[in-house]
């Protein structure tokens, strides 16, 4: 529980920072200050939460989990392995990817707003220090990004413990408040809401594009479900944090319905003077850490995305030897650093981001919800009535928030919508690609049974030489390019020969005695064998450890492992001028194509036994 609050909560917990000042602060909604409206978004914000959050989600969502992993990405794994979508699975598919590209859209604000929510508090304590906030944002958020290389597994120890004191800290400011104005209580009912709605709905309806900001770290929730757990993350949300948020937002209310002044940082002002300059040191740890699982969590998902093939394969490297879920890629470090700055110089306030925030999660949570309304009849087929009655509870709400927010496009929004349409161009084009170049894969590799069979043919018998090699294939089926290349150019076969294909499943884990398949091609005793390797699209690939392991679960599997040869076969892809594809889009993939990783870094060859064979395929 502890552990969840330092990396789950963090995007939702430090909302408070910036949410209500969207609202009634200067730079924000403007709306008029005054008790009635105050309470009313107060009580907007408190049920969106309990109906986003505490039912929508934990109750219901978080149910739907890929073997213990969730995210839009563990949906889009149920579906594609839905026998019952075959019809219909694209179209699903891409609402997922969409989803998934509007997620990293909203995602490069995270960093950029939490740590300039919090630094502004620096403002709070002396006025003049307002010229130093962007300059300490970015070196804190340099600061951040670099140390992403060396792992942050030691640091990642005090998360919990730092969130749970800033949890305790926000609900305690926001208790002494209420216990001033008593009157803010009135917010938590329903009825104020549905009240204000029905008495102020153009006001209600632009405040819901500022309390939408509360609900941002919904999906991040989701996403790390398969680090802890839903009973941890569920216990973690009812016992801590939902409470503190609760007594926050209403303190928070309670002073600005008070004290318009307010308006500008209603947190900070919670608390009396002598404590607020150890409360902006603790917010901006806790924006920190709130950024660290949001770059974390883009990652796990790059990560994911890869190994599902939706997109070229990236440098993954782990930085623990004890944890496969602590990873780098410099790759997207490096995009999201360059963002996350440009998100900081564009803006130069929290305020004018949280006018750009909320639009692409909005879209996410409602592509959730869609996506789970599908998985509900086609995988654990739930009757109509039922999925009918889950829709009518959460999709207005869907509604809601996505109209609320399209207003915020001409107001910055348009970065995270550009961010995400960008992503989903590159998703949708790589896997078009990918189509192809597999076809044409295909038709030159050729049937890998009668390869086999045509070696005992040979006339004169093929030479076989000393050592072990292992060839590395794209299909259990076929034969690998660089196995043609061998045999036909050199007419020689090592005297042991190991071919493996690997299989990414929509599963997020394959355990290791199951991760093996080994086959011997119909001739016994030949030192020739196939190995069909299963990985979760969440497992470490890493192919020489895991045929280590195969000898230990299956002991007829004898091979000489330890100086083995590792032979790939590499596709150059160029375009043609055939109507397959876009020529744009042709230009796109091979240009992604020309600078994915290695296949044998991405496998985790050993680099001075690898040997890298070139083959040309048209596009």
């Amino acid at each position: 529980m502890v552990g969840a609050l330092g990396v789950v909560f963090g995007d939702i917990g430090t909302s408070p920072l910036y949410a209500l000042s969207a609202a009634f602060g200067k730079l924000g909604f403007h709306l008029a200050i005054n008790q009635k409206n105050v309470y009313g978004v107060i009580s907007l914000l408190i049920w969106a939460v309990s109906l986003v959050v505490s039912i929508k989600f934990i109750r219901f969502i978080m149910q739907a989990d890929n073997e213990g992993e969730g995210g839009i990405m563990a949906l889009v794994s149920l579906l594609k392995s839905s026998k019952l979508m075959a019809k219909y699975k694209w179209y699903f598919l891409v609402l997922g990817i969409i989803g998934v590209a509007l997620f990293y859209g909203d995602s490069t604000i995270t960093p950029a707003i939490s740590v300039l929510s919090a630094v502004e508090g620096l403002k709070v304590i002396n006025s003049s220090l307002g010229p130093v906030v962007v300059p300490i944002t970015l070196v804190i958020l340099t600061l951040l990004f670099a140390i992403q290389r060396y792992g942050t597994g030691l640091i990642g120890k005090l998360f919990g413990p730092v969130m749970l004191v800033w949890f305790i800290t926000i609900g305690l400011g926001g208790g002494w408040q209420i216990l001033q104005h008593p009157g803010v209580l009135i917010a938590l009912s329903p009825i104020t809401a549905i009240s204000f709605f029905i008495s102020e709905p153009a006001v209600a309806f632009i405040a819901i594009g500022a309390v939408v900001l509360a609900i941002t770290g919904t999906e991040a929730l989701y996403a790390d479900m398969g680090h802890f757990g839903r009973a941890p993350i569920a216990k973690s949300w009812f016992w801590v944090v939902f409470p503190a948020l609760l007594l926050c937002y209403m303190g928070e209310g309670a002073l600005i319905a008070h004290n318009s002044g307010a308006a500008e940082n209603p947190l900070f002002l919670l608390f009396p003077v002598v404590l607020r300059t150890p409360i902006v040191i603790l917010a901006t740890l806790s924006t920190v850490i709130a950024s660290q699982a949001v770059i974390s969590g883009a990652f796990s998902l790059t990560r994911q995305a890869v190994n599902l093939n939706f997109l070229p394969k990236l440098l993954i490297m782990h930085t623990s030897k004890k944890e496969s879920g602590q990873i780098y890629l410099p790759f997207v470090n490096a995009v999201l650093f360059v963002v996350v700055l440009l998100l900081v110089f564009m803006f130069g306030s929290s305020v004018k981001l949280a006018n750009a925030y909320g639009v692409a999660v909005s879209g996410t949570l409602a592509i959730d919800t869609v996506l789970y309304l599908v998985i509900m009849r086609t995988v654990w087929q739930k009757s109509y009535q039922k999925i009918a009655l889950t829709a009518l509870a959460f999709v207005p709400i869907d509604l809601l928030f996505v109209s609320s927010t399209i207003p915020k496009i001409l107001h910055g929004g348009w970065v995270p919508v550009i961010i995400g349409f960008s992503i989903f161009v590159v998703i949708t084009t790589w896997l078009k690609g990918q189509e192809v170049v597999v076809k044409e894969r295909r038709a030159q590799e050729g049937s890998l049974q009668t390869f086999i069979d045509n070696i005992y043919k040979e006339d004169p018998p093929i030479t076989r030489i000393p050592g072990t090699a292992v060839y590395i294939g794209h299909h259990s089926d076929l034969t690998p390019l660089a196995l043609h290349a061998t045999f036909t150019d050199l007419h020689e076969l090592q005297e042991e020969v190991v071919i493996v294909s690997v299989e990414l499943s929509t599963k997020s884990h394959i355990p290791e005695n199951m991760r093996a398949n080994v086959d011997n091609l119909g001739h016994d005793r030949d030192g020739i064998c196939h190995v069909h390797l299963t990985f979760g699209f969440h497992d470490a690939l890493n192919i020489p450890e895991t045929l280590k392991l195969v000898h230990k679960y299956k002991p007829d599997f004898n091979f000489n492992l330890d100086d083995a040869s590792y032979f790939i076969s590499l596709s150059r892809v160029i375009p043609s001028k055939r109507h397959n594809l876009l020529r744009w889009r042709k230009s796109l993939y091979c240009l992604m194509a020309r600078n994915a990783t290695s296949t044998s870094d991405y496998y985790k060859l050993p680099i001075g036994r690898t040997v890298e064979m070139s083959t040309l395929i048209k596009l």
